[in-house]
């Protein structure tokens, strides 16, 4: 069986955990979510605080050669936050080590900005951070899902249906060769 880990902590938005968690399990996927601290963290949805989601496993309790890809929701706290950790970051790059499939949306790809894994990828995100990715050395296309060698990035909510669909084939394919950091 598939394990997923999504990485996350308080204030991701919703719809982008929520939505790919319950496609990949539809898949018979083991998604879990990982993060910075035991317990809940708390969703973001239209501008306010929403709804409490259990941490399965703290970053200290888990390794990236577990997992068979990694999920990264966006929200503009969750990933602020995240990209300060130093062990958030490493988990990271371990997938890109392994060339496992990594997925991102909207504000998450400031999370690869700070792991340095998207130089010279073609990746799409939020409109807001494109000068962060093009300065992080990303080609930057406004698509609505973007697929680089199993790294799966999209926009905002709006482009779910389709980042789930190709999450979820990413993760069929399995690792990728071209895969880097």
């Amino acid at each position: 069986m598939k394990r997923i880990a999504i990485l996350a902590t308080n204030g991701f938005e919703e719809s982008e955990l929520k939505s790919p968690k319950e496609a990949m399990e539809k898949e018979g996927f083991n998604v879990e979510i990982v993060s910075l601290k035991k317990g809940d963290i708390k969703s973001w949805a239209d501008g306010n605080w929403s709804n409490n989601y259990k941490v399965d496993k703290t970053l200290d309790e888990v390794k990236a050669e577990e997992y068979n890809a990694l999920v990264l929701p966006g929200g503009v706290i969750n990933p602020d936050l995240l990209r300060r950790e130093e062990s958030a970051l490493n988990f990271v790059r371990d997938f890109f080590k392994m060339k496992k499939p990594v997925a991102a949306i909207c504000h998450a790809p400031w999370t690869l900005i700070s792991a340095g894994v998207v130089k010279g990828r073609k990746m799409t995100s939020f409109k807001s951070i494109k000068d962060d990715l093009i300065n992080a050395g990303a080609n930057w296309v406004d698509e609505e899902v973007v697929v680089d060698q199993g790294l799966v990035t999209s926009r905002n909510p709006d482009d779910l249906p389709a980042f789930n669909s190709k999450l979820i084939e990413e993760i069929k394919e399995g690792k990728h060769e071209m895969q880097h950091a």
